[in-house]
């Protein structure tokens, strides 16, 4: 009895020594989390109902996947941001072994073409969601440990390691293919560079770089040169190539201004695909209209703003490079899926950050953000 009074106590000394974590990064988590939740139970009643004979199939597994999500949330926000440093290599070899198991035959599941998913005891993970944040931790160490030599020489050389170690980790998740993820992941390694004070001539470098293996991807890639032609041509395909993204923009103007209502949508009768998963934001939008989904995206703004400021004010370089590698992980992920299902953007796949139905995506996206709150607990 009194080792376990003696454990409880230790439990509330640690509790009672932590700082308050930034209230508006708290704030915009579970909101966003929350009525994620409830537009999911809408949006996914119709398919969850054809393919489970339970209409709320979808959502009762999001909650599931929200709690634990969020439980990962609490426990990173209360372990300090300086552990994960300390497991940088032990992420980088993760990572690697995640997206190599992803060939091994009767470890992978293939969706649409892509080899995305892993079987892990009947439970589908997909790896490169959480190489997300495995990689970001890597970069954010890495850069935090040679900072003085970089400093003192910013030749290429200095970066060079990091650039061949994520050429290779883009090659395994272009192979899949899933170059939704690598242009997220693209994104997170080009804002960790920029906050490192990577000279801008290597940046521009990897800008173009970049610009011209796009290029590339389309010119190869019949799939993704479809893509840019639903984005160029409002005319082409209306209904093959380009079906997906003309019924997402006629749920979202059939939306007007208020919507029509939470649970009338149309759209979701087994007319736009994929409504629970990259599309769910246009069924959000037909149901309550242009001002609420506007005060969503400014939730995400929120979001980021706060993610921003935390890595602004953070004199750790870890924590610097940390704070704003998932920010721009998760802002990247958001303008691309939104600019995708409005057309602005050529459609990548990717999910709506804590909202789209995934177990995988709504826990790491938690769990980056849990590792955000402990940095802003230590603040100076």
């Amino acid at each position: 009895m009194s080792h376990s009074s003696s454990w409880i106590a230790k439990i509330q000394k640690m509790l009672s020594n932590q700082r308050p974590m930034d209230r508006w990064l708290l704030i915009s988590v579970l909101s966003i989390t929350i009525i994620g939740l409830i537009m999911l139970a809408s949006a996914s009643s119709v398919v969850a109902y054809r393919n489970y004979d339970d209409g709320y199939y979808y959502f009762k597994r999001q909650i599931v996947f929200a709690l634990i999500g969020l439980i990962g949330f609490w426990i990173c926000s209360r372990i300090n941001y300086k552990t994960w440093q300390k497991l940088a290599w032990p992420a980088l070899i993760a990572s690697l072994v995640l997206l190599i198991a992803l060939f091994i035959p009767g470890l992978s599941r293939e969706t649409n073409s892509s080899t995305s998913w892993l079987l892990i005891f009947g439970i589908s993970v997909q790896p490169s969601e959480l190489v997300k944040l495995l990689f970001i931790i890597y970069l954010s160490a890495w850069f935090a440990s040679h900072r003085s030599a970089y400093r003192h020489n910013k030749g290429l050389g200095q970066i060079f390691p990091l650039i061949a170690v994520y050429i290779i980790i883009a090659f395994l998740i272009l192979i899949q293919p899933d170059t939704g993820t690598l242009v997220i992941l693209t994104g997170a390694v080009f804002t960790i560079f920029f906050v490192s004070n990577v000279e801008k001539r290597y940046l521009l470098a990897m800008v173009a770089t970049g610009l011209i293996g796009l290029a590339l991807l389309v010119s190869f890639s019949s799939h993704q040169r479809e893509r840019f032609n639903c984005l160029l041509n409002d005319d082409y395909s209306p209904m093959k190539y380009c079906y997906q993204v003309n019924q997402s923009k006629i749920a979202i103007g059939s939306g007007g201004w208020l919507g029509r209502g939470i649970g009338a949508s149309r759209q979701k009768y087994l007319v736009l695909p994929e409504v629970h998963n990259d599309f769910i934001f246009a069924i959000i939008a037909e149901e309550i209209g242009f001002v609420f989904s506007t005060t969503i995206v400014l939730l995400y703004l929120l979001l980021f703003y706060r993610g921003l400021m935390i890595a602004k004010n953070s004199s750790d370089p870890f924590a610097k490079n940390m704070a704003a590698g998932v920010t721009g992980w998760l802002c990247a992920q958001t303008i691309f899926n939104i600019g995708g299902i409005t057309n602005i953007l050529p459609m990548t796949g990717v999910p709506l950050p804590l909202i789209s139905y995934g177990g995988s995506s709504i826990i790491s996206c938690l769990l980056a953000l849990g590792i955000i709150a402990n940095i802003s607990r230590n603040l100076k």
